[in-house]
């Protein structure tokens, strides 16, 4: 990779985190606000170093390392800045299991949120899906049957691979669930700042999830996941802290988000059956999905004042 496409890379994939971490952001902004100022300062410090180089650098190392355990875990880290031709076929033997199991995920969320979440109508045609919500399960069953036979034809470890990303999914989304009931709770009074600043961590960790595995749409570089998503993780501290009031009145940056993850899920299964995309396809994706939904969201801030 040239020094432009890193920098991209880095951008994009710094976009992405943040998108994907708003809603994380928002109820970090409201469980902190019943928080002693100890507990604040405490996350807002030692919870930053937490989410940057625990969750969001040992995440995406140790997904690698298991995906290619014959690297060992020195060779995950520098795999892609390699040039000896055994870590190059490693690399290339196991990324399609890989991206297929990362696809699935992003793939499965995105369904997720058009058939079933509450939202913002962006687009025609939004709100009729959400009114057929009931068709969600039947959907994500048809897609992981067709990934699976097809990916069946080609490796049975990328079949292996779109069920765990299935699974993931769904283990994911139990936390989440676990997550809201949790955050009544807490506004309801009765847990101490200490279980408060567990809980924190414990959700921030899971909705890290889509952006480390989204980050794998961008490049198979552990290094660079690491340092995108980690200033992504920068960012979402600072809008926590910052004005969260302004950001909530941007009411289509979760459709953006939803709409890049429908994208960059979609390259990473195609880019696992063999279809060649381009490096620099994904952050600009990225930028282009991203963008628009900002854009509306200005355009609709008069009305939503």
């Amino acid at each position: 990779m040239d020094y432009l496409a890193i920098l991209l890379t880095i951008a994009g994939l710094c976009l992405f985190e943040t998108i994907c971490s708003i809603d994380n952001a928002i109820i970090n902004a409201e469980v902190l606000s019943t928080m002693a100022e100890w507990a604040r300062r405490w996350f807002l410090v030692w919870g930053i170093l937490f989410a940057v180089f625990v969750i969001r650098g040992l995440l995406p190392w140790l997904i690698v390392w298991l995906a290619t355990p014959a690297l060992g875990p020195i060779g995950a880290l520098t795999a892609t800045f390699s040039s000896d031709p055994a870590v190059i076929e490693a690399i290339n033997q196991s990324s399609p299991m890989l991206l297929v199991g990362g696809g699935t995920f992003l793939l499965f969320l995105f369904l997720h949120w058009i058939f079933l979440e509450d939202k913002h109508y962006g687009l025609r045609g939004e709100r009729f899906i959400a009114s057929k919500g009931v068709w969600f399960f039947a959907t994500v069953s048809i897609l992981l049957t067709l990934l699976v036979w097809f990916a069946l034809q080609e490796d049975p470890l990328m079949a292996f691979g779109a069920v765990v990303g299935s699974t993931a999914f769904f283990i994911v989304h139990g936390f989440r669930q676990n997550a809201e009931e949790q955050e009544r709770k807490m506004k309801g009074g009765g847990l101490t700042d200490l279980s408060k600043l567990f809980y924190l961590e414990v959700i921030d960790a899971t909705f890290s999830i889509d952006g480390v595995l989204g980050a794998f749409a961008f490049t198979l570089s552990v290094p660079l996941i690491i340092i995108g998503n980690g200033l992504g993780a920068i960012v979402v501290r600072q809008i926590t802290i910052g004005n969260i009031d302004r950001i909530k009145r941007f009411v289509f940056l979760k459709n953006g988000a939803m709409y890049s993850i429908l994208c960059l899920g979609s390259i990473m299964v195609l880019d696992a059956f063999g279809h060649h995309i381009p490096s620099w396809l994904s952050p600009l994706i990225t930028f282009g999905v991203v963008g628009f939904f900002f854009a509306k969201s200005v355009q609709m801030q008069p009305q939503t004042a």
